[in-house]
């Protein structure tokens, strides 16, 4: 049996087009410029460093409070499931796995985005980044994680989980294989073949 961790945005979820709304009407709000295009282009960073582009240190509480307040009426309902999401989970699941999102997002509006998706997971741990991850994943036990970040490789990495990229985000393939990936997908479709593959590897004769 092989517990999987998986990243939210851009990984199992495509949270652009939501994400880019917010920030469309928090910039109104809060009085200033945000491209958010550009936000939406570097998905995976948290909620603050982002911010920090924008706005200066004081200001950031405020914005993140708006932002937190907009998120769940206008960016979840506009959120869609990456290719191959549903069939992944559906996989490990299948075989007797758990499933386990850890992401940077804060974990209200993770556990929402989930629930929206109708993803059936057993834990959401947000709030985390890079290396930050490995706690959630290693007390999860989970086996793999599954990204679509350079820092999602870290956060394997700290977790002690095979890491998996995906190349649905900002890196491509030989970028998640220069920063040290196990294995490297072109997205979530090509997941259940090759997990149902690494849990049950052919034996050499």
């Amino acid at each position: 049996m092989k517990s999987v961790g998986f990243d939210l945005d851009m990984t199992l979820a495509d949270t652009r087009a939501g994400i880019a709304a917010v920030y469309d009407e928090l910039a109104l709000r809060v009085g200033v410029f945000i491209d958010s295009a550009a936000v939406v282009a570097r998905l995976g960073p948290p909620l603050e460093w982002e911010l920090a582009n924008w706005l200066p240190a004081e200001r950031i509480p405020e914005a993140v409070a708006v932002f937190r307040a907009l998120y769940p009426s206008i960016a979840v309902p506009a959120t869609t499931a990456m290719p191959g999401a549903r069939e992944a989970v559906e996989a490990v699941r299948r075989a007797g796995g758990k499933v386990i999102v850890v992401t940077g997002k804060n974990t209200l509006d993770a556990t929402r985005t989930v629930g929206f998706l109708g993803l059936e997971v057993d834990v959401v741990a947000g709030a985390v980044f890079g290396a930050g991850k490995g706690p959630a994943l290693a007390e999860f036990g989970a086996d793999a994680y599954v990204g679509d970040h350079v820092a999602d490789i870290d956060g394997a990495r700290a977790g002690g989980a095979l890491s998996v990229g995906v190349a649905t985000g900002l890196y491509g393939p030989e970028e998640l294989r220069g920063h040290g990936a196990d294995v490297i997908l072109g997205d979530l479709t090509e997941f259940a073949q090759w997990f149902d593959g690494w849990r049950s590897p052919v034996a050499l004769v």
